[in-house]
């Protein structure tokens, strides 16, 4: 499973997430099916770690798109994304983001 480590976000930022399985399935013809993105607490407290996910994701060739928004400050979460391949396959890509407070 590839592990990104995504520079922090600061709180007010609106970022795109963007895991790429270029490589990562069996046949190099292999197409992304699905996509689900998930966000968890890695360390800190945020009751809700789902909230920093804005709408869906979507996927272009084999690269997935999620908008990340807000967060609890001090927190890093842990980002998932399980993508599964035209020929059955799944493979998850992770990355920790870490919430900064804004520059003032």
């Amino acid at each position: 499973m590839p592990r990104q480590i995504s520079p922090a976000k600061m709180a007010s930022e609106v970022r795109t997430w963007k895991p790429d399985f270029t490589g990562l399935f069996a046949s190099s013809g292999d197409t992304i099916s699905t996509q689900a993105v998930t966000a968890a607490v890695y360390s800190g407290v945020d009751a809700n770690p789902s909230a920093i996910l804005s709408g869906s994701s979507s996927h272009s060739g084999l690269v997935v798109s999620q908008k990340i928004t807000g967060g609890a400050l001090g927190v890093v979460y842990y980002l998932k994304c399980l993508a599964t391949s035209s020929a059955g396959e799944v493979i998850e890509v992770s990355s920790f983001l870490a919430i900064v407070p804004d520059v003032v």
